[in-house]
């Protein structure tokens, strides 16, 4: 079979992982969540550089050298959704409700092929990620699914518990803290108990860098960044498509109110201050 290597040029070869080297490497990153279906806002977002289908969001991913999707996935049916999502073209998977070690272990097992240097429970298939024919259980293959990123989110109660355990198994390469379910897991306030919730995120920080683990930190807007740069996060997923809609249309709206409202009556309507009405 026809299999060409995974540094070679051309449109069949296999995908490089950005967000793999950039991890080897030392380097940040930076990305931002797209709920929107449509694969031309993927497009967008790799031009500013910064599910109708998944093969098709897959498909927009691959137009950026530098770009890479990640995709977040709830605990049901988590092999499942893994395996279509990589298939699909997405390369990196953020694993939520992360509660135990085994929980932990799932995951990775989920992304990582059914390989004896691996011992995952990935099996080969007939998709994108393997360019639905050419490369079909080939090394190149195997190696692109031992790059997948892997990320838990660390957002239970239990999971607070058994951090240390979690980010012992192997194969995590990143964690994500998150302060919402957290606070719900421990029936919380966000506001009221904003300082308990920022020390939890702090520690889960903290012990993910002392396991060589990279934490990585989910904000609004750049403006909620120097916390975390002061705490030794290096990564970081900035805002939501669908609330810089939300936002830009409050905003705006705001202000055409008040536009609008400063205007005469008469002026409004379209007719003139001094046309007589019966």
């Amino acid at each position: 079979m026809y299999e060409p290597d995974i540094e070679s040029a051309g449109p069949y070869r296999l995908r490089k992982n950005r967000l793999r080297e950039l991890l080897d490497q030392g380097r940040p990153s930076l990305g931002t969540h797209v709920l929107s279906a449509w694969p031309t806002v993927t497009e967008l977002v790799g031009q500013s550089r910064t599910m109708h289908d998944l093969d098709n969001l897959g498909r927009a991913a691959e137009l950026f050298p530098d770009f890479t999707a990640m995709i977040k996935i709830e605990q049901h049916t988590r092999g499942h959704l893994a395996m279509r999502a990589i298939g699909s073209g997405i390369q990196n998977v953020l694993f939520a409700d992360i509660r135990t070690p085994d929980d932990a272990r799932e995951c990775v097992r989920a992304v990582r092929p059914e390989h004896p240097g691996h011992r995952g429970r990935h099996g080969v298939g007939m998709r994108r990620d393997a360019r639905t024919v050419l490369h079909v259980g080939s090394p190149g293959w195997t190696r692109a699914l031992a790059e997948c990123v892997i990320v838990l989110m660390i957002e239970k109660r239990e999971a607070v518990e058994n951090l240390d355990a979690i980010l012992a198994v192997e194969g995590i390469d990143m964690v994500q803290f998150g302060p919402a379910d957290y606070a719900l897991s421990m029936g919380w306030s966000r506001g009221e108990d904003a300082d308990a919730i920022r020390e939890t995120e702090r520690l889960v920080i903290t012990s993910a860098l002392e396991r060589g683990i990279q934490p990585r930190a989910e904000i609004a807007d750049a403006r909620g960044a120097q916390w975390y740069t002061e705490h030794g996060v290096r990564h970081f997923c900035v805002g939501h498509d669908v609330g810089i809609l939300y936002n830009w249309w409050t905003e705006q709206g705001g202000l055409m109110r008040e536009i609008l409202a400063a205007v005469p009556r008469d002026a409004a309507s379209g007719r003139g201050p001094d046309v007589k009405h019966p």
